[in-house]
């Protein structure tokens, strides 16, 4: 509960509205926005392993994620899981509280860039990624001609401010030129999920939609 009340004190982005035009993905009373494999845990929280029923290509994307508590695990085994965009491109799940920024660490665009400072919060404290993010282009040859780009704010902190992502990450789908949906990485920890919700972006959105808040 210590921990819980610390995260709602230092996130201000828990609990954030969808906005106009936004799908909720998950409130906690259904999973209808999602595979046949989503689950619903006892306490009305999104279990990992559950990936979206559509596939997403520009959007903006709210998450609350809390991760257990295993003191006795060590490195990729602390609350493992990640948040895969287009089931191609993975924002790290981890309990790094405490620790320097790290390439596989929580926030961190999985190795291929750390977040620029680390604000994780402890485990089992509700945490959030507002994430902007915007596919890779391809010419009508399929090659690719422009990066795909996202900007993540960690517990409404910038720890990717409009990075290129120069391709996949680890064991994500290859990069092509049709969207994917949304996986919410199991890695066989007790990580779960609330409060989802995503905007897909039009042209006009794009350039500002983070305006506000940089």
């Amino acid at each position: 509960a210590r921990a819980a009340d610390q995260g709602a004190k230092l996130n201000p982005t828990l609990g954030l509205s969808a906005p106009v035009g936004a799908i909720q993905l998950f409130d906690g009373s259904s999973t209808a926005h999602f595979d046949s494999d989503a689950r619903i845990t006892e306490d009305g929280h999104l279990a990992a392993g559950a990936t979206t029923a559509r596939a997403f290509q520009d959007f903006r994307l709210h998450v609350e994620f809390r991760i257990p508590h295993r003191p006795d695990a060590e490195g990729q085994d602390r609350g493992n899981s990640g948040v895969y965009l287009q089931r191609r491109y993975e924002v790290q799940i981890l309990d790094s509280f405490g620790t320097p920024p790290q390439i596989d660490g929580c926030a961190a665009i999985y190795r291929q860039r750390k977040p620029a400072m680390n604000v994780c919060l402890p485990p089992l404290a509700w945490q959030t990624y507002d994430i902007d993010f915007t596919a890779a282009r391809f010419n009508a040859q399929g090659v690719k001609v422009t990066n795909a780009r996202i900007t993540v704010r960690h517990n409404g902190v910038v720890v990717h401010d409009d990075v290129e992502l120069q391709s996949k990450t680890g064991a994500g789908q290859p990069e092509g030129p049709d969207p994917l949906p949304i996986y919410f990485q199991d890695h066989g920890n007790l990580v779960t999920f609330r409060n989802i919700w995503i905007l897909e972006k039009t042209v006009k959105q794009d350039a500002g939609l983070f305006a506000n808040n940089r």
